[in-house]
């Protein structure tokens, strides 16, 4: 778990993925702001999320001015809305970790994989965002009415890929604080992977019924020293 406690801005809050992550951070003990495109879409979020976590720090602003409240920026929007949120809040991820969780899914073909310009959508926000932001991607396959059932055990690992150790280590830290076991894997490049992974896991869905398909990493970390190959 991280241990240190964050002021985390939900970039598309109010939307089920955005708003599973906030509940689950915010039981965990973290600050949340609800970003959305409109204040009054923002406080009705942080309504809600006060009414199941009433313990937490919770406060809604619209999405340039929570980026730039907080300390960590999560961004959860469909890709179609990436562009545009990554431009919106661009000036208040400078100097900050900002966690991307868009998948570059094509409706209607959201089962068939789509690779975006730059390659991966977490590799198009380091991209435009610049040096100056720590993009971190990340939550690509958990299912969002998983998030939300704070009963249920999520039962998928979460791939981490950043160009910036740290910063990756501190994103494990997040998916520990969310009851989820987490994986460094590599740069931002790296990032393309659970993206595709997702259109895969939404075929298997729905190929055989299926209540949110997960992915599970096998082996224990440090097995090959002791000779487990």
């Amino acid at each position: 778990m991280t241990g240190q406690k964050y002021t985390i801005a939900v970039i598309g809050g109010t939307g089920a993925l955005g708003f599973g992550l906030a509940l689950r951070w915010a039981k965990a003990g973290h600050g949340i702001i609800i970003g959305s495109r409109a204040q009054d879409s923002a406080d009705r979020g942080a309504e809600r999320l006060i009414a199941l976590a009433p313990e937490a720090t919770v406060t809604g602003l619209e999405n340039g001015a929570a980026a730039a409240a907080a300390e960590i920026v999560v961004l959860t929007v469909p890709f179609s809305n990436q562009s545009p949120m990554l431009e919106a809040i661009k000036p208040g991820c400078q100097g900050k970790i900002m966690v991307d969780v868009t998948v570059p899914l094509q409706p209607p073909k959201v089962r068939t994989v789509h690779l975006p310009e730059h390659g991966s959508a977490g590799k198009g926000a380091q991209t435009f965002l610049g040096d100056g932001v720590r993009v971190v991607s990340a939550f690509q396959n958990v299912a969002a009415d998983h998030l939300t059932d704070l009963e249920h055990a999520i039962d998928c690992d979460i791939l981490v890929c950043g160009n910036d150790p740290d910063a990756r280590e501190i994103v494990v830290g997040l998916a520990e604080d969310a009851s989820m076991r987490a994986w460094h894997a590599g740069r931002i490049e790296n990032s393309v992977v659970s993206e595709a992974l997702t259109s895969a896991l939404i075929f298997m869905n729905k190929r055989y019924k299926i209540a949110g398909a997960g992915i599970r990493i096998t082996g224990a970390p440090g097995s090959a020293e002791n000779g487990d190959h």
